[in-house]
This record gives C-alpha cells, sequence and structure tokens, in this order.
C-alpha cells in the first residue's frame, strides 16, 4: 500500500467458540466479522457494517451462543469467509472512493483476529487473503503511547480506555456493533488534542517464512522457542511455518529433530522473532496440521541450537545461497560422484552452480554416509527432482525428500562431530570392538519374548508404553533392538523377562497388539534361541532355522550372573571379554594395573567363565550388531590400534591366535573390506579364514583396522616386511606385529 495515514478500518470479529482472550485458540472457525471507516484526516465515520459467515462445521459452543447471541439459523443464511473477504473489499474500497482516500489499515483490539483466527483458517481452506491483512493496527498500543498512565497494553481493554478518558460506556448490546463502536470512541479522542495521535505504529504478519543458517555462536532467547510434535514425516518447514500461519517465525528459525538413525521423528523447535509471537504459539497446543493434531510445548535456545546450529564453513558457503529450494537424497551408493548425482536429476531438475549445488555427507574420516544435499533454484526444479523419489541409481533406490538448512546443519553435526545415536552417554574407558557378537547364557528356559513388526521408529520408551504392565517383569537392561547391517532398525527386539511364565502372559497379551500404525507379533522364546537368531538364524513358530555358517562343535560354555561390585582384571585362562554393545550393564574400572596389564572397562563374571569364539564364522556378515537399552547401556569406543593389539596379546589363546601362532595388525582399511579382501592381500601365507578379525567401532562401522593370525613369528614378521605399505584398493596399508 502506498500510505497507511488516509484511514482506519476498525475491524471485529467472533468465532463459533471461544472469544474475547482466547479467542482463536480452540481453532473454531470465525462466523462473525463486523466494520467500520474512521477518516484521520476529517475525523468522520462511515457506516458501520456486520456480516455474519457460514463456517463449514455449523455448530456452536455454549460459551459462544451465549456470549454472542448468534443462532445458527442466521449463519445457515450467510455466506461462506471467502465470500464475506470479498465482500469487505468491495464495501471499503467503495467507501474510500466516496471519501477521496486512496489507502487504509485495519485497526484492532489485541492481534488474535487477525493472528489467530483470520491467518490459520484462510491457510487450511486455502484462501488468499487480501495485502490489507498482513498489517494491521493495535488500538491498545497506541492509546498506551499516548496514556503511559493507563497501565501495561497487555492489561488494556475498551471498558477500561474509555474508563480513563472518561467517556460513558455505551448501551449498545449487539456483539460486534458495541465493540466496534467503542474503539471508534477511543480512537477520534486520540485524533484530537492534546494526543494527535498519528496511527503509524503499524504491525507485520510475514508473507512467508524465510530459510537461512544458524551459527551456534548466535544468542537466542529462551522466550522465543518451541517443541512441536507429532509432525507427519514428510512435513517441510514451509508445512510448519504454515501451521502457525499468522504468527512470525526467525529467519531459519524452523530446526527438524532427526532420530537415532537419522531420519525425521515427528518433532521440530521452532524461533519466533518474539516472546509475545512464542505465547501464542503455545495457544495452538493439539491444533490441527491435516487428520493430525500437534502437540506445542516450551522449549529452549540452546536446544534450538543443538539442532539448528552450525559450525561448519562448507555448511555455511552451501547454504549462503539466497531463496534455494533444499532435497536431501539418501541412499546413494558410496561410490557415488558429483556426476552421477547430476545425471540421475537430469536436465529438468538443474543443480544451483552444478556441483557447488552438491553436499555430500561424510564421516569424520571422509567416508561417504549415502546422504547428499541438493540446491535448486526454484520450485519447479525441486518438484522435477523429487518424481526421481526411490528411482535406482547403480543397484540402490534413492530417496528423495523437502529438507531445510536447519535439518542440513543437523546431519552434518550428526556425522561430523558425534555418533549417530545421540542418547548414548559419552565413552569411559577404551574396550577391544571385535566382530564376535556377544553370547547370551546357553539357556533353554523360555523367559524371552521377540516383538517382530516393529515401527522402524520404534524406541526403548515405545517398547516399554506397548508392554504396559509388563514392563515391570523386564529383567534390569533387558530391552535389545536389532539392527540390520546398514546400522538401522530392523523391526525386531529381543526383550529378558524375570520369568518363563511371564513371558508367556506377554506373549499372550501383547500378540498382535498395534504399536502405532503397525501391529507387532510377540513369541515366546529362550536365551538359546535368542542368541541363534542373533548370529544369523531365523525363529519362528515352527522352530529354529540355524545362522547361514558352520556353528562349532564345541561344547557349550558356562556363564554366570555379574556382581555389583568391581573387581581387578583376572588371568587371560578365568575371564571372558565381551565387546560392546553388551547384555549387561557395565562396572566401574579396576585399579591402575603395572604396565604389563593394560588398564581396560571390563566384565568380571562372579564365576570363572570359559571364552568361547566361533572362528569358523565370519560374524561380521551376519551380525549387524543390534544395541540395548540405549538409555541405560554404556557404549565404549574403539580403542587406538596399539591399545586393541595389547588387549589382544592379553586374550586366552583360543580367542585371537592358534598355539604359536603371531598376530600382525593391519591399519588404514578400506571401510568395505571383508575377510576374502584380507586373506586376497596375504595371498602365499596359505592363512584360513579363522586367522583373520574385523575390529569393528562404536557405530557397528567397521572402523578400518583388522587382527591376522600367523603360524609363526617369523612369518608374522616377513608379511611385515614385504607387504607394509602396499595398496589395498588404493589405500596403503600399515602393518605391524602385535609382540
Amino acid at each position: 500500500m502506498a500510505s497507511h495515514s488516509d484511514t482506519l478500518v476498525v475491524f471485529f470479529g467472533a468465532t463459533a467458540g471461544a472469544n474475547g482472550g482466547k479467542l482463536g485458540s480452540d481453532e473454531r472457525e470465525i462466523i462473525l466479522l463486523v466494520w467500520q471507516i474512521v477518516d484521520l484526516h476529517e475525523k468522520k465515520v462511515g457506516k458501520l457494517q456486520r456480516r455474519f459467515v457460514k463456517p463449514d462445521t455449523l455448530e456452536l459452543t455454549e460459551q459462544c451462543k451465549e456470549e454472542t447471541g448468534i443462532t445458527l439459523e442466521e449463519l445457515c443464511k450467510a455466506e461462506p469467509l471467502d465470500r464475506t473477504l470479498q465482500q469487505f473489499q468491495q464495501y471499503v474500497s467503495s467507501e474510500l472512493k466516496a471519501l477521496g482516500r486512496s489507502s487504509y489499515t485495519l485497526c484492532v483490539t489485541g492481534p488474535l483476529i487477525i493472528r489467530q483466527a483470520l491467518h490459520p483458517e484462510s491457510s487450511k481452506k486455502n484462501l488468499a487473503l487480501p495485502d490489507c491483512f498482513y498489517s494491521f493496527v493495535d488500538l491498545r498500543s497506541e492509546f498506551n503511547k499516548c496514556c503511559p498512565n493507563a497501565g501495561p497494553v497487555k492489561d488494556l481493554t475498551l471498558d477500561s480506555m474509555l474508563q480513563y478518558m472518561g467517556s460513558p460506556s455505551l448501551a449498545e448490546q449487539t456483539v460486534g456493533v458495541c465493540e466496534v463502536k467503542k474503539m471508534v470512541v477511543i480512537i477520534l479522542h486520540l485524533l484530537s488534542d492534546p494526543y494527535n495521535c498519528k496511527f503509524t505504529s503499524f504491525l507485520m504478519v510475514n508473507y512467508k517464512f524465510e530459510s537461512g543458517a544458524c551459527s551456534k555462536t548466535e544468542a537466542v532467547d529462551n522466550e522465543t522457542v518451541i517443541r512441536a510434535r507429532g509432525l507427519p514425516w514428510q512435513s517441510s518447514d514451509q508445512d510448519i511455518a504454515r501451521f502457525f500461519k499468522g504468527l512470525n517465525i526467525a529467519k531459519g528459525g524452523v530446526a527438524l529433530c532427526l532420530n537415532a538413525q537419522g531420519r525425521r521423528n515427528g518433532e521440530a523447535l521452532v524461533r519466533f522473532v518474539s516472546p509475545e509471537h512464542r505465547d501464542l504459539a503455545l495457544e495452538r497446543h493439539k491444533h490441527h496440521m491435516g487428520s493430525r493434531y500437534i502437540e506445542v510445548y516450551k522449549a529452549t535456545g540452546e536446544e534450538f541450537l543443538k539442532i539448528a546450529g552450525g559450525t561448519s564453513n562448507e555448511v555455511a558457503q552451501f547454504l549462503s545461497k539466497e531463496n534455494q529450494v533444499i532435497i536431501r537424497m539418501r541412499g546413494l551408493p558410496f561410490t557415488a560422484t558429483p556426476e552421477d548425482v547430476l545425471g540421475f536429476l537430469g536436465p529438468d531438475s538443474p543443480v544451483t552452480d552444478g556441483d557447488e549445488g552438491l553436499l555430500f555427507v561424510r564421516y569424520p574420516d571422509g567416508r561417504p554416509t549415502g546422504d547428499a544435499f541438493v540446491l535448486f533454484a526454484c520450485e519447479e526444479y525441486a518438484q522435477n527432482a523429487l518424481k526421481k523419489h526411490k528411482h535406482i541409481l547403480g543397484k540402490r533406490y534413492i530417496e528423495l525428500f523437502r529438507s531445510t538448512a536447519a535439518e542440513v546443519q543437523q546431519v552434518l553435526n550428526r556425522y561430523v562431530s558425534a555418533p549417530l545415536i545421540s542418547t548414548l552417554p559419552p565413552p569411559m574407558v577404551p574396550v577391544p570392538v571385535l566382530a564376535t557378537p556377544p553370547f547370551l547364557p546357553a539357556s533353554s528356559t523360555r523367559d524371552c519374548v521377540r516383538l517382530r513388526g516393529l515401527p522402524y521408529s520404534a524406541t526403548i520408551e515405545d517398547i516399554l508404553e506397548f508392554m504396559a504392565e509388563h514392563t515391570v517383569d523386564i529383567k534390569p537392561h533387558g530391552v535389545h533392538m536389532v539392527l540390520n547391517q546398514q546400522g538401522r532398525p530392523s523391526g525386531d527386539a529381543f526383550i529378558q523377562m524375570k520369568a518363563a511364565d511371564r513371558a508367556f502372559m506377554v506373549a499372550q497379551k501383547c500378540h498382535k497388539k498395534m504399536m502405532k500404525d503397525r501391529y507387532v507379533e510377540v513369541f515366546q522364546c529362550s536365551a538359546e534361541e535368542m542368541s541363534f537368531v542373533l548370529m544369523g538364524g531365523t525363529l519362528n513358530r515352527s522352530g529354529l532355522s540355524p545362522p547361514p555358517c558352520k556353528l562349532p562343535c564345541l561344547s557349550p560354555p558356562t556363564y554366570a550372573a555379574f556382581p555389583a561390585t568391581a573387581a581387578a582384571l583376572l588371568p587371560a585362562t578365568e575371564a571372558a571379554l565381551y565387546q560392546p554393545p553388551l547384555l549387561a550393564a557395565p562396572r566401574a574400572a579396576p585399579p591402575p594395573t603395572p604396565a604389563s596389564t593394560p588398564a581396560l572397562a571390563y566384565y568380571s563374571p562372579q564365576h570363572h567363565a570359559q571364552l568361547y569364539m566361533n572362528m569358523n564364522m565370519n560374524y561380521t556378515a551376519y551380525y549387524p550388531s543390534p544395541p540395548v537399552s540405549p538409555s541405560t547401556v554404556g557404549y565404549f569406543a574403539a580403542p587406538p590400534g596399539a591399545l586393541a593389539a595389547a588387549v589382544a596379546t592379553q586374550a586366552p589363546a583360543p580367542v585371537l591366535s592358534q598355539p604359536g601362532g603371531a598376530l600382525v595388525r593391519m591399519q588404514g582399511l578400506p571401510y568395505n573390506t571383508g575377510v576374502k579382501e584380507i586373506l586376497s592381500f596375504f595371498q602365499g601365507y596359505q592363512l584360513q579364514p579363522d586367522a583373520v578379525l574385523v575390529l569393528y567401532g562404536l557405530s557397528g562401522q567397521r572402523s578400518g583396522e583388522a587382527l591376522v593370525t600367523f603360524p609363526s613369528a617369523e612369518a608374522a614378521r616377513r608379511a611385515v616386511a614385504e607387504r607394509a605399505n602396499q595398496s589395498l584398493s588404493g589405500h596403503p596399508i600399515r602393518l605391524a606385529c602385535c609382540d
């Protein structure tokens, strides 16, 4: 608009539910609009207009009927909101023309009718509001500027303002008419001496949400942030901004939260421009986005920065391009190049600045994660790219969906600076991470249950809620989530119960019970059967299918419960070392020991247990290292190579070396190196597959190290001398004897 100084349009509205200070909080539709023009120069008043609005749902609350006196019969004869707004524009334009004026500004008592009722309802009904509804004057603020002694803005009412001016109260009782007439009296009073108010403090409603990057060093007011829960997983930042339409979100102020597997978890942190807008956002608690209701809670600036803040210059440069649409790609082949991605997207969806519009997400060591972000100059190009969702690149299908600047920061922060599972406590003392699964007590007692068909987003807390009153019968740290070979949830979990009858009751009462939108199968099983499944076998109602490997012909080991207190590290012949993740709670580290025995985090058995490992199995192919009760069980990072070697040399002979054998440590292996590649690297040394032990890192990924057992120390030294620094898949390999 050219000017805001010609006229004011005094504006009032009511809804089919709560009105007054709670207007718009119950998501009810507008049923009444009243307006009247005031000429600011001539101090003339136009004709008062009152219009009923027909809602989509013809229903009035008892409170609304009592306060407004409006009946359903009156609403049935009315026009819908879009037609009423057209009539509003026509009447105002014709009156302005008659007065010889060219522009106008809405004047309201409090922002609720504009921010909490008109904009949200128009957004849900896909109505395009005229420009006049994006700028307005709050009569209370103007009155406070002229009469600061009348009290704070939030406490001002029409009656209190009239009383302060000494004006008599109006006898008009018709809802809407009474309020508008009071507002006109106050405006005319403020236009007169000694105030001569100009009505120039305009409040704005953002036309659209602006994306942008946020730095971790930026100051974020705790009173401006909320957490929204229950969002559809495919929601974008624009969808969330649309849910909060009418309220001004700060630039880049929508941060979609990711779960432990890097997928959206239905939550977002939203930062508003002021505490006033945040407080209005809290009033939209349990309002609907489509068919889902959204929960809205207070959050802190620290939480927002943890999700949306970034420090990477690469990300900052990537996000520095203005007005770009961001698309996230998941599941890319690890060998994919920028040229492959550009070719996959095709000429219909050109990437902004070519290669510079691509950002590949990598682990700290430079390995690709399979994720990438892509910039597009306009919505059309982005839509063309989204049509390639689940198309094939190489031998993999690629997922594409809308993303945000905050999600770019969050994904990069997750991969670059921390393990993917964010709920894990910090590392304590390093322990060796071996490619062998932890063994469970070989008991045939059916005191466990298996949950199959879990939602991939299911957490430990979801499982506990699913089991309801049966959670009291779960053993401590007895919930074990199973991951697939990519480290993602497999939909399976095992739970150790206190007794077999408790497991039977759970299987009977919870079988095919719903969790979120899926039914879950619950089977009773034993710890022995659980071990079979964790080693790659299958478990069903008809019995067990063995793992796809040859089981050892050894007598099963015996195991005992772990004590609550720590003890000294036992001799190699009396102790059992377990790799994390473990199916027991970690104990405190032992006191410092002599240099010959490195101090490590360990698990001390109550009775001496025979260490049992199957050296004829390649567990790396069948056991993807399922985590267990991540909120209560400690996880440990992979140790330095020297420490791993030191531990390996302390282990019992059956574990890592054959009688008379010698160990060689390999470092710098490519992330996808397996036993076959290592055997080929040492071709000519007559090694067997059971001589190779691949070491794994914290997240279940291979650590780039391995231990190889040679038949003699002489053979080990010769292998180190001949093969050190030779290339394996383009990577120079470092070798060292462990003796």
